[in-house]
């Protein structure tokens, strides 16, 4: 199956599941439910990972392509993760949550934090968007932690970092395989960029 048509049984499987991608995610701020209802009811019937469209089960087990190696997190190569194709920091970093901290972000021991956890604890929209099905899609765990939050390159003097399976990593970027192509990617991008511009405007009314 290749992976444009992959994006658009997802697109489909998303209006199904009652997802509405013009108004975004407005109801689920919980980043675990969102994974179970990719599990079970979106990907349910054609469960295959993103960038390698290797097979994965109901457990989460993968069973990887003939040649695929990984130069690290062995461990995670064996499970399926839900990859933010828009990296999470990508967006979060529009929230000063993220960025500054907030007064609700003091842990047991009354220090300041802030970054991502900040975010998810003081900002119900950005739970919204990191929860947020349009952008999420099963990876190979350690394609996903080798990817990072790195953001999409074309590197054509690199090497293919995982063997068989043509995902690029390379200085802080990543390369999609060509049988990806950019459909649901650039579909991700305008998503989130859109997503990112109507936050921005809601936060200069309220100001």
């Amino acid at each position: 199956m290749s992976n444009r048509l992959l994006c658009l049984l997802l697109s489909a499987s998303l209006f199904a599941a009652g997802a509405v991608q013009a108004a975004g995610n407005t109801t689920i701020e919980s980043f675990n439910k969102s994974k179970k209802i990719l599990e079970h009811q979106v990907y349910q019937d054609h469960r295959i990972t993103f960038y390698c469209l290797a097979s994965f089960d109901r457990d989460k087990n993968i069973t990887l392509p003939e040649g695929f190696v990984t130069p690290e997190h062995q461990k995670r190569a064996k499970r399926v993760e839900w990859e933010h194709v828009v990296p999470a920091e990508n967006f979060g970093r529009f929230f000063s949550e993220w960025r500054d901290g907030s007064t609700e972000c003091v842990d047991s021991k009354g220090r300041s934090f802030k970054g991502r956890k900040c975010a998810e604890k003081a900002s119900r929209e950005y739970r919204f968007m990191q929860a947020d099905l349009y952008n999420l899609y099963p990876a190979i765990g350690a394609v996903n932690a080798i990817r990072s939050n790195f953001n999409y390159q074309m590197l054509p003097d690199t090497a293919a970092t995982f063997g068989t399976c043509p995902m690029k990593v390379a200085n802080r970027r990543a390369e999609p395989p060509a049988m990806v192509g950019t459909f649901c990617i650039q579909k991700a991008y305008r998503y989130g960029r859109t997503k990112i511009t109507t936050y921005r405007k809601r936060q200069e009314e309220d100001d």
